[in-house]
């Protein structure tokens, strides 16, 4: 396995983590007894950074990461994240960053993780409604607390981050990079190199799309949420296609998946990347690690860019209501 550091903190971590969303939700069925092999393969392979949210299946992602570490949690770290409130039913309740929030959120996914302390607490969403300082200001009061060891953001624009960062110090942002979504291109990437901030991508694999596993907007599940963004809807799927064939002749050539060219696309970018591909099946896991074996040169880069400039993809990486908590 090769390691990373987040940024200017001590936190070194696997240079591929483990995303553990689609163990519980959003990805069609769920199967906790092959997601917990897959997490305890992948610590067994060297993975040391887990990645989950108390929103993800409402809770039962924490408590499924929590039996899946069960004896090995000082091997891991494990990450977090609270703020974008849900119902018991599953219905989205808006974001919330008040100081008082951030504490309860914080003891429920203690409770859920089984643990005593949470190693990187990231606020998922910003809330527009609560000044950053005050939302990040009870977050380092958790780590003084002891019950949080790292502080991270997710989605959050320039200013924002400017602004937490100087509350506390920010360990990690966390967002969507990957060949389809190369919005941090645009000053993001810069603002956390110039803090020291390290950068998780997530779904650096664009939500399973750059893989080539999909053909047809059939191929996904009825419960899949995935037939509900843009970018898997109708002409989008199409012309979305056309990038996923050119990533897979160029996967051709380096005798590579389009899955593990993408992955490596993405470490490429610099040493402060750790991405966070999400699966829940072992062979999709072998297959991600082996991209850290793939050596993209400046030639095979450039024409990945051809392939792919900023921009290229067809339709927005959220609906209009996710799309107006990303980026603020």
């Amino acid at each position: 396995m090769q390691y990373r550091r987040l940024g200017q903190s001590s936190l070194v971590v696997s240079a591929l983590g483990l995303g553990c969303m689609g163990m519980s939700e959003f990805y069609g069925d769920t199967n906790d007894a092959e997601s917990i092999a897959t997490i305890r393969h992948a610590m067994d392979c060297g993975i040391t950074l887990l990645d989950t949210a108390d929103m993800y299946g409402t809770g039962r992602n924490e408590e499924l990461v929590a039996r899946a570490v069960e004896g090995r949690r000082h091997e891991v770290i494990v990450a977090t994240k609270f703020g974008n409130v849900r119902g018991e039913g599953g219905s989205f309740l808006g974001v919330n960053g008040k100081p008082e929030y951030v504490q309860q959120a914080c003891e429920a996914s203690l409770r859920r993780l089984r643990t005593g302390t949470i190693d990187l607490y990231y606020q998922h969403r910003v809330d527009t409604d609560v000044p950053i300082e005050d939302t990040v200001g009870a977050m380092a009061r958790l780590v003084e607390q002891g019950k949080v060891r790292y502080l991270g953001l997710s989605e959050a624009g320039p200013h924002t981050i400017r602004r937490a960062h100087a509350t506390h110090p920010i360990a990690a942002l966390q967002t969507e990079y990957s060949l389809w979504t190369r919005d941090p291109e645009d000053g993001l990437l810069a603002v956390c190199r110039e803090l020291g901030i390290g950068f998780v991508p997530y779904s650096p694999l664009g939500r399973g799309f750059l893989t080539g596993q999909f053909k047809t907007f059939e191929d996904l599940a009825e419960n899949d949420y995935r037939r509900r963004t843009p970018r898997f809807q109708g002409e989008n799927f199409q012309k979305n296609l056309q990038l996923v064939d050119g990533i897979r002749r160029i996967a051709v050539e380096k005798k590579s998946t389009a899955a593990q060219l993408a992955l490596a696309w993405v470490l490429a970018q610099g040493e402060d990347l750790v991405p966070i591909p999400g699966t829940r099946r072992i062979r999709y896991l072998d297959e991600n690690l082996s991209a850290l074996d793939v050596k993209l040169t400046a030639s095979d880069l450039a024409r990945m860019d051809d392939i792919a400039p900023r921009g290229v993809t067809a339709g927005a990486r959220y609906h209009a209501e996710g799309m107006k908590r990303v980026g603020l």
